[in-house]
């Protein structure tokens, strides 16, 4: 596996050439490359030769003439999904057993793992093509904005990512497969990788211990730890910049940050993306998402699958992904909440924009009602960390990590009290909310959700 230099660059000038086009080339680009994707994956997917058999030619075919694709069944059939031969899935499954191979490439492609926070973890699988793509489209995109907020947090410090460290995940796994193509790309920060699921205590003195951080990318739920403790006194860093992703950032949250560190000169920067497409957006000078519509579909349906207008939050989202062959996502069910923007941004792009509301696997069912993770209010001065985990349809324990063991009574009441009265204010008064001796947890990949839902069969995230 090598990276391309002149190849990435190559993705840099047709991005670039494509945006000035506006909206009739970017249109034109992307129906040339979902054709051509749907050719090759027909061609050299077994699954895809069975799912297309009926089809029109690929030289006419519309998107939506395509079916819907989801995790579970493209799991079910890996070795026959890809479109190289070569990689079957237990041979995947072997090298990603291996937490000294991150960010190692095998057979000429590189594999990842989502967290699977709902049911079975993706193994995701990139080719070479893909890297240069992801680095060449972020230069596509780049603002005098960014350049200038790039030049500017070098010269402050270092960056440290805070992720999941017990797993072949994106947020660890990408950057060091980067190192090891091209150490040139790599150069220009001291990057530092910090696990997320250790005890908070020893994840603030390893923080405080950094001579100077410039610049922290994680994930929003931990962003919101960091935050209670710098409100605390116990996080002494100053950065200039936050990066978030794989997780929702509430307005809420992100006006709590800018008070708790008046250091961050550029603020929080949100960029849309997952495993299955790192380089799926780009954040805009005036913080709006913008889709990589040239290699990417992003397409908002409701629950039957149809499209939803613009300014419609969509039920789920499918994702089409144009720049990865050898491991084909086409119209493939996210799960995601998202809302596309009605009135052009001031940036000027010619690029949609939209707005992620929630994540599928977030959201909590309890007979016919859906709750958004965020009505409930899981706070107390008095602990570190604390978790709603449902256990059954009409069960749920609290689990917290106190400050204060002698406080825990207190704690514990005040806190499942604030839960079961969201429950009572939405008409569910026969749910049982317990006290948990265990300690709240992280996902595998190192992010830590407040409420924890009930997995379910054919969860689709």
């Amino acid at each position: 596996m090598r990276f391309s230099l002149p190849r990435a660059l190559g993705y840099a000038v047709g991005g670039l050439w494509t945006g000035w086009g506006g909206r009739k080339r970017i249109e034109a680009k992307q129906l040339g490359n979902m054709r051509r994707l749907v050719e090759k994956a027909r061609r050299e997917s077994p699954l895809y030769h069975r799912l297309y058999a009926d089809l029109p030619p690929s030289s006419e075919i519309e998107l939506s003439d395509l079916p819907v694709t989801r995790k579970p069944e493209l799991m079910a059939e890996f070795d026959d999904w890809l479109t190289i031969r070569s990689l079957s899935l237990d041979k995947a499954r072997e090298h990603l057993r291996d937490i000294g191979k991150v960010g190692v490439p095998i057979d000429d492609v590189a594999v990842f793992q989502t967290s699977g926070t709902s049911g079975e973890p993706a193994v995701i699988v990139i080719s070479e093509s893909f890297v240069e793509y992801a680095y060449g489209i972020m230069l596509a995109r780049f603002e005098r904005y960014h350049r200038k907020l790039v030049r500017d947090v070098r010269k402050l410090g270092d960056r440290v990512t805070i992720t999941g460290g017990h797993g072949h995940f994106a947020g660890n796994g990408f950057n060091k497969l980067v190192q090891r193509l091209n150490p040139q790309l790599a150069k220009g920060f001291g990057v530092t990788f910090i696990e997320a699921d250790q005890p908070i205590g020893q994840l603030v003195d390893r923080l405080n211990a950094i001579a100077k951080i410039a610049w922290i990318v994680t994930y929003p739920s931990m962003l919101a730890i960091l935050v209670r403790e710098k409100e605390a006194g116990r996080l002494r860093i100053a950065p200039a910049l936050f990066t978030t992703g794989g997780e929702t950032l509430t307005d809420d949250l992100r006006a709590r940050v800018g008070r708790a560190f008046p250091s961050l000169k550029y603020g929080i920067a949100d960029p849309y993306g997952c495993t299955e497409c790192l380089a799926l957006s780009f954040e805009c000078s005036h913080g709006r998402k913008h889709v990589n519509e040239d290699w990417v579909i992003l397409e908002t349906v409701d629950e039957a699958m149809q499209p939803v207008p613009d300014g419609t939050l969509s039920a789920t989202v499918l994702l089409t992904v144009l720049a990865n062959e050898v491991q084909p996502f086409i119209r493939y069910d996210l799960g995601d909440c998202v809302r596309f923007d009605e009135e052009p941004c001031a940036c000027g792009s010619p690029f949609r924009s939209f707005q992620v509301e929630g994540r599928q696997a977030t959201l909590v069912r309890v007979g016919e009602v859906t709750l958004s993770p965020l009505v409930f209010e899981l706070e107390h001065e008095s602990a570190r960390r604390s978790q709603l985990v449902q256990t059954s349809d009409k069960e749920f324990e609290v689990r917290i990590q106190l400050i204060d063991e002698t406080a825990a009574g207190r704690v514990f009441q005040e806190v499942i009290a604030s839960v079961k009265q969201v429950f009572r204010d939405n008409g569910l008064d026969d749910v049982a909310v317990r006290e948990s001796e265990a300690s709240p947890e992280f996902t595998a990949s190192g992010k830590f959700h407040e409420v924890l839902p009930l997995r379910r069969t054919g969860s689709i995230t």
